[in-house]
């Protein structure tokens, strides 16, 4: 049974797609599967995915190669998440492709190297948080930041680590290609690892050595693109409150107000749950009438349905009210909680 068409944003986990190759071969393709049966519902997907553990591995990689041979060059950051968009969007594209063409479905996928653009001035940049690359000594860590400015932290007592800047996207620099793509039929994979952060400088744009969040960046394309949904899969099927605690709570809906005081309270680990929970917000907010979901890969078609994750929707949202891609926004919730599904 076909449904309403919808514009779907998907954030995929890059821990979702291993950690070596092959591994990440093998649940890419696991992967594709599902979110082909997406397409199969007619459904215009965009898929932006992580790249945490595949970024880590080649920037260590070419650390590793340039200290230990003069003739390899220093690999800049930004340069590194770039290829891990070119690995990760090569398996991708590849596994989806194979999966749709089983499936009896002519579309073509494609992957965008995609820039974000971010603020110089964000205060990130004033207080570097997010680990890369490499374990180092202290006194290695000591030379390496003279020599080249890095920020290290100890890292729970297994060395010192490299630390840069979290801030928050802008600008999907490639939007206006990644539109027409869309519009045109493809399906498109971009924004991979949060996208290559970029700052602009006397009208160009340059690389800079930081990480933008993939879900922050997922949201910002979401709802640069106006999409219907933004559809978050992680490692769980519904967001919880008092996690790990026994009176832990699976929350199936959450309004802006109570998301914004469950934030408030703490209920969520920064860097885990946290941003998922912050984007899902910013595109709530932004698009008043659209829903965010967070759950499972597993369970993304049953997701769709009403039938699991966590809804996060504005309160102004109108139950059962029609997106302008012909699908209805969002399930309608009934007094009781329940979920009225609609479909044809």
């Amino acid at each position: 049974m076909k449904r309403n068409k919808k514009r779907i944003v998907v954030a995929l986990g890059g821990n979702a797609l291993g950690n070596t190759p092959a591994q990440q071969l093998k649940q890419v393709r696991a992967a594709a599967g599902i979110i082909a049966d997406l397409a199969a519902e007619g459904h215009e997907l965009i898929i932006g995915h992580g790249n945490g553990p595949q970024v880590g591995i080649i920037n260590s990689a070419m650390n590793y190669a340039a200290q230990c041979g003069p003739r390899t060059p220093y690999m800049p950051f930004a340069e590194c998440g770039a290829m891990s968009q070119g690995f990760i969007g090569y398996h991708l594209q590849q596994a989806l492709q194979q999966s749709l063409q089983r499936r009896g479905i002519g579309k073509t996928v494609v992957s965008v190297v995609t820039q974000v653009e971010v603020d110089p001035q964000d205060p990130a940049f004033l207080h570097p948080t997010k680990p890369i690359g490499n374990f180092y000594t202290r006194e290695e860590a000591e030379q390496i930041s003279a020599e080249r400015g890095f920020t290290f932290v100890e890292d729970a007592g297994r060395g010192y680590r490299r630390v840069v800047p979290s801030p928050r996207p802008r600008r999907i620099v490639e939007l206006g290609a990644i539109r027409k793509m869309v519009q045109s039929g493809l399906l498109v994979i971009a924004a991979g690892g949060g996208g290559i952060p970029v700052v602009e400088e006397d009208g160009e744009l340059r690389g800079i050595d930081a990480v933008v969040d993939k879900d922050m960046s997922c949201s910002r394309l979401a709802v640069q693109m106006k999409a219907d949904m933004l559809l978050i899969l992680t490692a769980v099927d519904r967001v919880c409150i008092n996690f790990n605690r026994p009176d832990q709570k699976a929350l199936d809906r959450m309004s802006i107000g109570q998301a914004q005081e469950y934030i408030k309270e703490g209920q969520f680990a920064p860097g885990s749950m946290l941003p998922k929970v912050e984007a899902c917000l910013e595109f709530a907010v932004a698009l008043p009438g659209r829903a965010a979901v967070i759950t499972s890969l597993e369970s993304a078609r049953a997701a769709l349905e009403g039938l699991s994750g966590t809804w996060i929707r504005s309160e102004e949202t109108v139950p059962g009210e029609t997106s302008p891609h012909g699908a209805p926004a969002c399930p309608a919730f009934q007094e009781d909680g329940s979920v009225l599904v609609t479909a044809i």
